[in-house]
């Protein structure tokens, strides 16, 4: 399907809502983003790729990398991962602390701050250098070499992280954190401070809706039935605790950040990517969500 006239025709319609909200303040260097920015691409198993707006300019994944961190965590701990972080909806603030103590230090899922941190350890168990490794992660699934963490943003969110060190010190008082406090938030500040752009992160979702296949590699990055679970938690969890909303309105499995980007997919066709860095105070992108549900509207595509 020939998607550019669709994308250009949300564009246009996107156009006087951009800016409407507020960007991620809480993190200094995020602050200083301008509001009105939009970008938005899809791509297909084939790599045609169709772009509106600013597709090209790249910004701060923040939680979008969350998807990524798990999917390489579940390639080395496979279901045994299940025992230390759970599948379900949160229900609360994707920083909140509330559930920790009554659920013994198992965070609900892996896309909230807490199960983010379980995750981000496990692979700091298993890499020497557990955000390099999701970087080299990140270009394999794109097909581009120079992907990297912004240091700048990893330093501003890394300097505002008390909650997340809160978090972080809680679960290992209950024995779910193996490696140093400190070591873990590095490496996940620096994992929200990549930088790509819309068509390299819907590059990069792919294989989730390729059935676990890198089109662009040929690669088996995880297995069917597996892509199958993760794209699942996307849609039930994926979008902060606005899940059921985005679900109700654009039908897509999706996984958003603070910075504006929202990574969705359609299971056997593309990946899809927006980007606008005013947000909902759910924390989604206002604009993006609103383009995503323009765009299974217009096209009559969704998983239902």
């Amino acid at each position: 399907m020939n998607y550019q006239p669709i994308l250009d025709r949300i564009h246009a319609a996107i156009k006087p809502v951009l800016g409407e909200g507020k960007v991620a303040s809480y993190i200094p260097e995020l602050a200083n983003v301008r509001a009105d920015q939009f970008g938005m691409a899809v791509v297909d198993f084939a790599g045609n790729t169709y772009v509106a707006g600013d597709a090209q300019t790249r910004f701060s994944i923040q939680s979008i990398s969350k998807l990524f961190a798990l999917t390489l965590a579940f390639q080395r701990e496979g279901d045994s991962l299940w025992s230390r972080v759970g599948r379900e909806p949160s229900g609360n603030p994707f920083n909140s602390l509330v559930q920790l103590e009554r659920e013994h230090g198992i965070p609900r899922n892996p896309f909230i701050n807490a199960g983010a941190l379980v995750i981000t350890d496990m692979l700091a168990s298993r890499f020497v250098n557990a955000e390099n490794a999701l970087v080299d992660f990140m270009r394999k699934l794109s097909a581009v070499n120079d992907i990297g963490y912004n240091r700048k943003v990893a330093a501003s969110e890394r300097s505002t992280s008390s909650r997340n060190a809160a978090m972080a010190h809680f679960m290992k008082s209950f024995g779910n954190m193996n490696n140093k406090v400190g070591d873990v938030l590095d490496a996940y500040c620096r994992h929200c401070a990549i930088e790509m752009n819309c068509v390299e992160l819907a590059k990069s979702a792919c294989f989730l809706a390729n059935g676990g296949v890198n089109p662009w590699s040929g690669e088996t990055v995880i297995d069917a039935s597996s892509a199958k679970r993760l794209s699942a938690l996307m849609l039930t969890c994926g979008t902060y605790d606005a899940a059921g909303d985005f679900a109700f309105r654009v039908g897509l499995p999706a996984k958003s950040g603070v910075g504006g980007g929202i990574v969705a997919i359609l299971p056997g066709e593309c990946g899809i990517c927006v980007w606008s860095p005013a947000l909902e105070p759910s924390g989604n992108s206002h604009a993006g969500s609103l383009a995503l549900e323009m765009f299974t509207s217009i096209t009559g595509r969704s998983i239902f």
